[in-house]
């Protein structure tokens, strides 16, 4: 299996780590194939050590960086599975840019209940404002994702 392949696979099996290529016979096409792949740097022998441990400096910077952000993101969507199928209707409304008063026509309850459910939602999400809240929602590719409520 060649470096081209092995991240190819590795990508497919959501492993997301920055990758170096070091190769001995590289071509441009093959360097811009795996950068735009994914690939951090593409070094051809002979190559500076400079050049290679900055690359896995880099490497390793990057890897620590996703993996916070990786980190934080499951802490949200931890918080996003504890609100009611109704504070996540709220949360919908909010994200779409409704006032409360929209909110609450649109699913049929009284303006008190929509505000209720709001700050529900902003306790569970430990959200400090509806910016801050809107912002933890929307850094979850599963939030994003989902298939809405009906």
């Amino acid at each position: 299996m060649d470096g081209l392949t092995l991240q190819t696979t590795l990508h497919e099996r959501g492993v997301r780590m920055p990758v170096v290529f070091i190769t001995g016979h590289g071509d441009i096409p093959m360097a811009v194939k795996a950068v735009n792949e994914g690939a951090l740097d593409f070094l051809e022998k002979p190559f500076d050590d400079e050049a290679l441990l900055s690359a896995v400096g880099q490497g390793l910077e990057l890897d620590a960086a996703q993996r916070e952000d990786q980190g934080r993101r499951e802490e949200i969507e931890a918080r996003l599975t504890q609100l009611t199928p109704r504070e996540r209707q709220v949360l919908d409304g909010l994200l779409d840019g409704k006032p409360n008063k929209l909110i609450a026509r649109d699913l049929d309850v009284s303006v008190r209940t929509v505000e209720i459910h709001r700050g529900n939602l902003m306790q569970k999400m430990q959200a400090r404002s509806a910016s801050h809240l809107a912002r933890l929602a929307l850094a979850c590719r599963a939030y994003r994702d989902r298939p809405p409520l009906e």
